[in-house]
């Protein structure tokens, strides 16, 4: 299947729309953003079954944990900051100590925020979800793997977060047979330095790889696609193979996928390891390019981590 070109909330509104149709458990809460979200279109052909709660995302959570007690399969969306920084203790304690499933969508990750600024550029999120016992978090890669992954994660069976962009992404598989939520993609060969990315970062990613093959430099590339539970086995292979790594996140560098790998390696394999993202800051405001330039997290950036790393193993 060729890649949609479409925005990534729209393929989460168009799966749950054809789902809905099948399933009359699935409901769908937003607080006052289902058209920033992409969820608008669905309370027009589900209107019972699609609620807005207003700008209260905690209330959001509470009544999401509600529905689910009852037997309903909730996903909620929110801007990330919101729907994460404002709903943590639901979220922990509603949903996630009561044993409930929900699954919870907060949009525009880090850099993805653009124009909206840093209030609403959540930088944070994951190390917030990752800190909460029992969710699982997921960062879909491009609209090719997200529309298989969204079966998964409403058949996972705790609750799970999603670090989904809005707009339109770049192309990572341009055809996806299979997929495994659990398990990390090896994105590209190498055996000099392995890149360790997700999300909106895998774009600039890859192209550091090449930038690096130019130089005589064989980077191998894995995109992690959940960092909890982190798919151990995969990164501990290619660390092995390649004897040191960096991190490349759209996400604050403590608590997000560059901690998950660090943490797992001081356990089995201690390895020099460079962290790519936001560096204890908030974001900022400007087009993705300039954001990812200012931050450090542009594709020469990767490739000067590389040649540092390298020096250290």
């Amino acid at each position: 299947m060729a890649e949609k070109k479409i925005p990534m909330r729209q393929v989460v509104a168009d799966w749950l729309n054809a789902n809905m149709a099948e399933d009359d458990k699935i409901v769908v809460l937003n607080a006052d953003l289902g058209g920033a979200c992409g969820t608008q279109g669905l309370s027009k052909s589900w209107p019972d079954r699609v609620f807005n709660v207003g700008i209260a995302e905690a209330n959001m959570a509470g009544v999401a944990a509600g529905l689910a007690a009852y037997g309903y399969k909730p996903f909620i969306f929110s801007f990330g900051p919101f729907v994460t920084r404002r709903s943590a203790d639901q979220l922990a304690i509603s949903i996630s100590y009561a044993g409930l499933k929900v699954v919870v969508v907060g949009t525009d990750p880090g850099v993805g925020a653009t124009m909206n600024g840093g209030t609403h550029m959540p930088v944070e999120d994951a190390a917030i979800m990752r800190a909460i016992p029992g969710f699982l978090v997921y960062e879909p890669s491009d609209n090719e793997q997200y529309e298989k992954a969204l079966p998964a994660i409403l058949d996972y069976p705790g609750p799970v977060y999603i670090r989904q962009a809005r707009k339109m992404t770049p192309p990572v598989y341009p055809a996806l047979n299979e997929f495994d939520l659990l398990r990390a993609d090896l994105l590209r060969e190498g055996t000099d330095v392995t890149l360790i990315t997700a999300g909106l970062e895998i774009d600039q990613t890859m192209k550091a790889a090449a930038l690096l093959e130019q130089k005589g430099i064989r980077a191998e590339v894995l995109g992690v696609h959940t960092c909890k539970p982190l798919d151990v086995e995969t990164v501990l292979r290619s660390v092995e193979k390649t004897g040191c790594a960096v991190v490349c996140e759209n996400h604050s560098v403590i608590g997000g996928l560059g901690s998950a790998v660090a943490e797992a390696l001081a356990r089995t394999r201690p390895t020099p390891l460079e962290f790519i993202g936001f560096q204890d800051c908030f974001g900022g405001v400007g087009p993705m390019p300039d954001l990812q330039e200012y931050f450090g997290m542009a594709d020469h950036f990767i490739v000067d981590a590389a040649e540092k790393v390298m020096q250290r193993k």
